[in-house]
């Protein structure tokens, strides 16, 4: 076994079991690591303008030119370790919250290397966005 995924998985797996059972998270942390990262759906993609944001980025940009960023926000009344994924355009001026990283995969913001990619999903009433993020 590769002596760096192990490093990689244990490490992942230790702060995804703060806030999931122990053995939940090494086995998280394991098929993460072996898959090179893992694709999350982005919670709260339909409050306030996020839809329209989204159905802007899916519409008008291909998606090499849409870049994704995590931050964490330590002033967040609900959480304080709540992890916000933005969305903008490559080259563009500015970034748009568009929602949440799941509770559980929060503490996995620290592991990200070579940043996000972000694809948005559906159409008609409503849409989504799905976050890769790359271990």
């Amino acid at each position: 076994m590769d002596r760096e995924l192990k490093v990689k998985a244990m490490g992942l797996g230790n702060r995804l079991s703060a806030r999931m059972g122990r053995s939940e998270a090494f086995i998280a942390a394991w098929k993460i690591v072996k898959n090179g990262g893992i694709e999350l759906s982005v919670k709260g993609a339909s409050f306030g303008l996020r839809q329209e944001a989204l159905r802007r980025l899916a519409t008008k940009y291909a998606a090499d030119q849409i870049r994704a960023f995590i931050a964490v926000e330590k002033d967040n009344p609900a959480d304080d370790r709540a992890c916000a994924v933005y969305a903008g355009v490559q080259n563009g001026k500015g970034l748009y919250r568009i929602g949440y990283l799941p509770r559980q995969y929060a503490p996995m913001a620290r592991s990200v290397k070579g940043g996000a990619k972000l694809r948005v999903i559906g159409g008609g009433n409503g849409r989504g966005a799905l976050v890769r993020l790359a271990v």
